[in-house]
């Protein structure tokens, strides 16, 4: 055997996975050079959630941090997690977007793409391994690990091997919930090693407390290399602490050979610089063995308790828990990783909330069912199907091969907001949020979540008014710090909450605030007024006053947890009043279309 190598994953999974993907660029920069010296045998900084995340809560072009990265990073592989035909988005892109956005990254430095299907879909990934060999880089071949009836070692073993035949340069094992034992990784690991001659990465959360022991196992079946996480954003649902994987391979066979005082001082620096982020710490990032009977990654278990925390309705959060294996079983078992794990949770939530299971079924899970993601891994609930897509031909190829090349009708429809290709490929990820950040980029108002510089918020303003909030138990020291102008019948009100600067934007009749309050609507209290179930963003109006609807007739369009959900009739009847437009915050109880 010859020393271990490691890929570390501070810059992308471990700050994704507990801290809500919030590190900025600014935070990465100091420390890059010591990151460049340890001798990793890549540093994974890019990919997965980053790129959302970037563009909607940091307000960072996450081309300029790849490329701020790249910089600062000569000497050491970049590498990056690539959701083969769905990207760095929810949905699949037609060929020449994945085409021209694997060129791009490879362009602007990337060296190591991970490419995953979240259905083990291999059709899904053909595109964006055949881009990455034609860009010269390495193309990592990815097996999402799950466990039920269908996902055996000869399942994952054939994979690997349809993998190798595509090109790929090696073969990673993606435990992103914490599922391996590590007796299973030993028997999965020595199972690849006799059949395919590339190297094998083990990538396992630490969410059940297993993952150094599958990753010890896995070295000694015979895995190449190991993803860890500096200590000070190791552990819980991140992965692995670097040094200790490091120190226990010390003076062995499997020496990493790297320095443990470098690595203790690279950790010193992520320490405070976690502190700054105390405000997206959760209590659901921490290690709990029940994941292996719910199966549920850190991720969404964190964002399933913000969702049900907007609806009163934390209490319910192991009710939730308890559902999510029943969708996954009437879905065919797929594994639960972006963005199959959005899909299967939401629509638990929905069911829970609901109290009756489907009575309001996303549009994802439609799609899903139709085969618009792919292949399900097992057969689907056939009653399910049935209410869900009704008579609707099942998609029965490669989803991709139905969409039209959509590259230069996304650069139409962006226009002179774009100037780079770049640009046309953030449009091209997250259309509405992409326009609006390109835009405000144009016009220089981009500001970061919760970021407002405090100088600039003193320099402006007095406090005028404090006091204390409770929200869910919890208490916050609100200051309003001051009033500005922000046009086009808005104002912006900045505020600091427990100290950290904020800014929202009101309308000038102080009916409304774009942080997710209602335009004063009243409430829904006959059947004729529709309301939605769920706090979320109207995707579409579907209807306009003086419109004949019937019963169940879908009325609007909403998303919730990046999930979008019609909303339908209650009762048949003509539309009175529409009291939203595309874009508004809902919150449930609201009346937002009238029909009488």
């Amino acid at each position: 055997m010859s020393k271990i190598q490691v890929t570390d994953v501070t810059l992308r999974d471990a700050h994704q996975s507990l801290i809500a993907t919030r590190l900025r660029t600014e935070d990465m920069l100091p420390i890059c050079g010591k990151l460049d010296e340890a001798g990793f045998w890549s540093l994974e900084v890019w990919g997965g959630a980053t790129f959302d995340a970037c563009v909607r809560f940091l307000k960072e072009d996450p081309w300029e941090r790849l490329r701020a990265l790249r910089k600062a990073l000569p000497n050491s592989r970049l590498q990056m997690l690539l959701r083969g035909q769905n990207l760095l988005g929810y949905r699949h892109y037609a060929d020449d977007v994945v085409e021209a956005f694997v060129h791009k990254a490879a362009e602007n430095g990337m060296d190591v793409f991970r490419v995953f299907d979240a259905l083990n879909d291999l059709r899904n990934l053909e595109t964006a391994m055949k881009a990455v060999k034609a860009a010269g880089k390495h193309a990592q071949g990815t097996i999402c690990y799950t466990t039920s009836p269908v996902h055996t070692e000869a399942l994952f073993v054939q994979q690997a091997k349809d993998m190798v035949n595509m090109g790929a340069d090696s073969i990673a094992i993606k435990d992103m919930a914490g599922l391996l034992t590590p007796y299973a990784t030993y028997d999965l690991v020595k199972a690849l090693k006799a059949a395919v001659a590339v190297p094998v990465v083990i990538h396992s959360h630490s969410t059940a407390g297993l993952a150094p022991l599958c990753q010890l196992k896995a070295i000694e079946a015979g895995a190449d290399r190991i993803d860890t996480a500096i200590s000070s954003f190791a552990s819980g649902t991140s992965h692995p602490a670097t040094e200790s994987q490091v120190a226990a391979l010390k003076g062995t066979e499997f020496d990493t050979g790297l320095d443990l005082t470098l690595l203790g001082e690279i950790a010193d620096y992520f320490r405070e610089v976690r502190k700054k982020y105390h405000q997206f710490e959760s209590e659901f990032t921490r290690e709990d063995v029940s994941v292996q009977i719910n199966q549920v990654p850190g991720g969404m278990m964190s964002n399933l308790a913000n969702q049900l925390k907007e609806q009163n309705a934390l209490d319910k959060i192991g009710e939730v828990f308890a559902e999510i294996p029943r969708v996954r079983a009437d879905l065919g078992f797929p594994p639960l990783v972006t963005p199959t794990s959005q899909i299967v949770g939401t629509q638990a939530v929905y069911n829970v909330l609901a109290g009756e299971r489907y009575k309001t079924i996303t549009n994802e899970v439609k799609r899903y069912l139709q085969g618009g993601y792919g292949a399900a891994p097992a057969a689907v609930d056939a009653a399910l199907q049935k209410k869900a897509i009704g008579s609707e031909a099942v998609i029965d190829v490669r989803p991709a091969d139905l969409l039209a090349p959509e590259l230069e009708k996304l650069r139409a429809d962006i226009g002179d907001l774009a100037v780079s290709d770049e640009d046309v490929l953030t449009f091209a990820m997250f259309p509405d949020l992409g326009r609006e950040f390109l835009k405000q980029r144009a016009e220089g108002t981009l500001v970061p979540e919760a970021l407002l510089p405090v100088e600039s918020a003193k320099a402006k303003m007095a406090v005028a008014t404090e006091f204390k909030i409770d929200v869910h138990g919890e208490s916050y020291d609100i200051a309003v710090t001051g009033i500005g102008d922000f046009g086009a019948g808005k104002r912006k009100i900045y505020l600091s909450m427990d100290g950290v600067p904020q800014e929202v934007i009101f309308e000038t009749l102080g009916e409304y605030v774009d942080d997710g309050h209602s335009k004063g609507r009243k409430r829904a209290t006959e059947p004729g007024h529709v309301t939605a179930t769920m706090p979320g963003n109207v995707v579409d109006v579907l209807v306009k006053e003086g419109d004949t609807v019937v019963a169940g007739q879908a009325v609007l369009v909403a998303e919730a947890m990046k999930m979008e959900t019609e909303i339908h009739a209650n009762i048949a009847g003509t539309v009175k009043a529409v009291y939203v437009t595309k874009g508004d915050r809902v919150t449930p109880g609201e009346i937002l279309v009238d029909i009488g």
